[in-house]
């Protein structure tokens, strides 16, 4: 085998390689955001919420559904867009920038979106019921980090 298709070969594995891990990424993220939450354990098994409070929440929780959904929908976009771009250029061209920009709006959103929408149901809790939830989101954003 020629040094040169030697070298086309290893560059064509490199491209694949990277493409799959940069898709298998934001895929594993994306499969990370879909599971239940100790947090949504607590307001709906271990609060004892009153049905006002249960009314409210579930409000807030369709509000949120469907705008965590657009916004997911948006990083399977980008996600999208950069395998597109990957595969027209093989380089770091302004298109994946653009890709992995784009995908990182939407995240970033997505999170502001998540945290207003953990503020929103706090506000409906008692003080008791407000001081066990805190607990329970510190614990959580603090478990995330290991």
């Amino acid at each position: 085998m020629t040094l040169a298709r030697s070298m086309i070969i290893t560059l064509v594995l490199s491209l694949l390689g990277a493409t799959l891990g940069a898709i298998g990424g934001a895929q594993y993220v994306l499969h990370k955001m879909q599971r239940p939450t100790p947090m949504h354990e607590l307001l709906h098994r271990k609060l004892h919420l009153s049905e006002a409070q249960k009314q409210q929440i579930a409000a807030m929780e369709a509000r949120h559904a469907a705008r965590k959904d657009a916004l997911e929908t948006e990083m399977r976009a980008a996600n999208a867009d950069l395998a597109r771009a990957f595969k027209k250029g093989h380089a770091y061209t302004p298109e994946v920038q653009a890709a992995i920009d784009r995908f990182h709006a939407a995240m970033g959103d997505l999170q502001k979106e998540t945290i207003q929408h953990t503020f929103d149901m706090r506000a409906v809790l008692s003080p008791e019921q407000a001081a066990e939830f805190d607990a329970t989101v510190v614990k959580s954003l603090t478990d995330a980090q290991k």
